[in-house]
């Protein structure tokens, strides 16, 4: 049988870009030209930039929201395909039906008109069915049937599968009461009902009580909302401690609502002299079919929607995480602390290549003690050790405290502090293939000390080794949707790396991995030819590389950054592609391209009494193209990082017992979620900032106001010395 078109299913297909520019306010002009560019493999970060005119200058989010929304409505046009046709095959399609399915606009609703028709486990009802008592449901419903009439015609279904005329009004009630299931609309009266009016409750299950050792879900013992209310991060743990096997959680319709839903069902049953009948089948309906269906769609609803929010924190938090300023030129001694097994030392130069490693001990006796100070010592004067960084991870404290009482006692001309890292993805890192690749020689601990060193020095080159999940921003990262939060945060670190840019002679595979355009292979191709031939000395050069092809060069080349050109648009944004247009700016400056690297602000002054206006006029250049190019000819490339806050550094440690309510100081975000922020001020455990004691307005998103790698004033607010827990505020400050 042929398959049906989307024109040949009512023509909404063609309506596409339409669908799509009302639903995000975007012109159809630009959804259809975005949605051409996608079409023909370009990326998100190439379209946003180089293709301002095509998309009417769109922004990354814009563009990723049309090919989210163009991939749901395909999808969507591809499941009525397969519904039609299913239902067609099996001889029930009306023309009704037909309509209703092509005008769904929600995968919901779709899949709400197929359920009669979907192939499923055989239910009691289609046993029913089975054994001929269809046409006794058919007369159940019949407006002129009456009791005794429906029993003495029951007799007549009487065989060996149906043995008593109670068995034959069973089994009809038992139809009536599926087909009641299946109807689409009184499933969405219910859904909208449960969503608006209904109550999500969870009690413990006692016996299970212990496994909850830290009391974590203590608050959702007994626990009630209305779920039009449930926050997200509420929904997350419910569904966790669920899963755990510690709570039980339902959604609840009350009373008053029930009986409303039971008396829409009724209207449709004429017939008074059965109403008792008809509510007794409408109620087993609701029980045992449609209740316990919507409940399951409506707590999928909760968890997408808390999936969404959560997500969405999670991108906002990677994002700054990622696009941290970096620490260039400075020495950096990498300490990854331990206990029983000692504290790893790496030394990374100032151009992020390795050193040397050794292990200290910190608490074995004050011999080993003393061997660690002398040793450490010797190491920050003999490497010129500008600044030290620290795992967070077990043991960081005691190495903090010993690292501050450290660094008073070394003799050298340069003031040397420490800051405190997230080990968040290290080990991972260290066990990785590319960890074995970049050092075959070094065991996986001293990986994971480099590993910590570099994310101070370069954040974005060494983060994105690490499978973005693992990083530790957000929360409860491994009970979202994993597929959507993998693509999401690729999405993000796409985005920082191509915003950033990318130096071919000194970038990693896997952070070129990212580059617009590039494949995996590719990316190992490039640093292969770098080691074999030593560094690039163009963008031109890349096109030597095996595998990477014009389209490829077309998406990467503006990305990529080769300092050592002697081409000084080979070190801006500029793309390729527009080099003659560039070479024109300059040319009517009457500014030789050598002076971009040699004269900068006579480039400048020359280039601010050109008129460009006149120069897009006189050759149809597009305007966003040409003021994109002359921006980035004026100034000189800047790391977009760098208006970001610089992490904090510091030469002395902080210890619980210090504190005092009242006292004000300085903290790192490392956190940012629903309730809050959690803030690194010095101890073991990060402070909680909740989002009650922001300050200032009303907010109900802690991410609109405070990032990931902020330095923040606060001000202690209670202290649990017991639990180790401090609490914050901003109010009055």
């Amino acid at each position: 049988m042929k398959k049906k078109t989307g024109k040949e299913l009512g023509g909404k297909m063609q309506n596409l870009e339409l669908i799509i520019s009302k639903e995000l306010g975007i012109s159809e002009k630009q959804v259809k030209n975005t949605m051409a560019l996608i079409d023909e493999g370009a990326t998100v970060p190439f379209i946003s930039r180089y293709r301002k005119e095509v998309t009417g200058s769109l922004d990354e989010e814009q563009i990723r929201n049309i090919l989210e929304k163009s991939t749901y409505i395909r999808n969507l046009e591809k499941r009525k395909e397969e519904i039609i046709n299913s239902i067609e095959e099996q001889g029930e399609l009306t023309e009704e039906l037909k309509k209703k399915i092509i005008n769904s606009k929600k995968l919901q609703k779709l899949e709400d008109l197929y359920l009669p028709y979907k192939k499923r486990r055989k239910t009691k009802a289609d046993k029913a069915i089975e054994n001929g008592l269809k046409p006794l449901s058919e007369l159940l419903k019949s407006e002129d049937t009456l009791r005794p009439f429906l029993e003495e015609e029951a007799h007549k279904y009487i065989n060996e599968e149906v043995e008593t005329m109670e068995d034959a009004i069973m089994g009809a009630k038992l139809i009536i009461a599926q087909e009641i299931s299946e109807i689409a609309e009184y499933r969405e009266y219910l859904r909208n009902k449960m969503k608006k009016t209904g109550k999500i409750t969870s009690t413990v299950i006692e016996k299970n009580k212990v496994k909850d050792e830290k009391e974590v879900f203590k608050d959702y013992y007994s626990y009630e909302e209305k779920v039009e209310k449930v926050a997200s991060h509420r929904t997350m743990a419910l569904n966790r401690g669920e899963k755990e096997k510690i709570l039980r959680v339902k959604i609840e319709l009350d009373k008053m609502n029930t009986e409303l839903s039971i008396k829409k069902v009724l209207l449709n049953f004429p017939n008074k002299n059965l109403e008792s009948i008809y509510r007794e089948i409408i109620e087993d309906s609701l029980k045992r079919l449609v209740l316990p269906s919507v409940e399951r769609e409506i707590r999928n609803f909760l968890t997408e929607e808390a999936d969404k929010e959560a997500i969405n924190i999670f991108e906002k938090n990677l994002y700054n995480l990622l696009m941290q300023p970096p620490m260039y030129e400075k020495n950096i001694l990498g300490l990854d602390p331990g206990f029983r097994t000692g504290c790893k030392v790496v030394v990374i130069n100032k151009l992020g290549f390795y050193e040397m490693n050794d292990v200290v001990y910190l608490i074995m006796g004050d011999k080993k003690l003393k061997e660690a100070k002398e040793k450490l010592k010797k190491i920050i004067i003999e490497y010129g050790i500008d600044l030290i960084a620290i795992g967070n991870g077990t043991a960081s404290r005691e190495t903090e405290k010993f690292v501050a009482e450290l660094l008073p006692e070394i003799e050298t001309t340069k003031k040397v502090q420490y800051i405190i890292v997230s080990e968040a993805g290290a080990s991972i890192y260290s066990a990785s293939k590319l960890a074995r690749e970049e050092f075959p020689d070094l065991d996986v601990t001293v990986r994971g000390a480099i590993s910590i060193a570099r994310r101070v020095q370069d954040p974005l080159a060494e983060l994105v080794k690490i499978d973005p999940k693992s990083i530790g921003v957000g929360m409860y990262q491994y009970d979202v949707n994993q597929k959507e939060l993998g693509n999401a945060l690729t999405n993000v670190v796409e985005s920082s790396v191509n915003n950033v840019g990318v130096n071919v002679n000194s970038a990693s595979w896997a952070l070129l991995n990212y580059v617009s355009g590039l494949k995996k292979n590719v990316c190992k191709n490039i640093v292969e030819y770098r080691n074999e031939n030593g560094k690039f000395s163009s963008r031109k050069d890349l096109k030597k590389i095996k595998g990477l092809g014009g389209k490829m060069f077309t998406m990467a080349a503006g990305f990529i950054m080769v300092p050592e050109s002697e081409n000084p648009l080979d070190n801006t944004v500029i793309h390729p592609e527009s080099y003659k247009i560039a070479k024109e700016l300059l040319k009517a400056a009457k500014i030789k391209i050598t002076d971009l690297n040699e004269n900068r602000e006579e480039v400048k002054e020359k280039l601010e009494t050109l008129n460009i206006e006149e120069l897009i006029k006189e050759n149809e250049y597009g305007k966003e193209t040409v003021n994109d190019i002359y921006n980035a000819l004026v100034q000189k490339r800047r790391d977009p990082r760098d208006v970001y806050a610089t992490p904090l550094l510091k030469d002395s440690i902080l210890k619980i017992e210090d504190l005092k309510e009242g006292l004000e100081l300085e903290g790192t975000v490392r956190n940012v979620i629903k309730f809050g922020a959690f803030v690194d001020i010095g101890l073991k455990n990060d402070a909680l900032l909740h989002i009650s004691e922001f300050g200032g307005k009303f907010i109900t998103d802690p991410t609109t106001v405070l990032a990931v790698g902020n330095i923040i004033k606060v001000k202690i607010k209670n202290i649990d010395i017991k639990r180790g827990r401090v609490g914050l505020t901003k109010k009055g400050m």
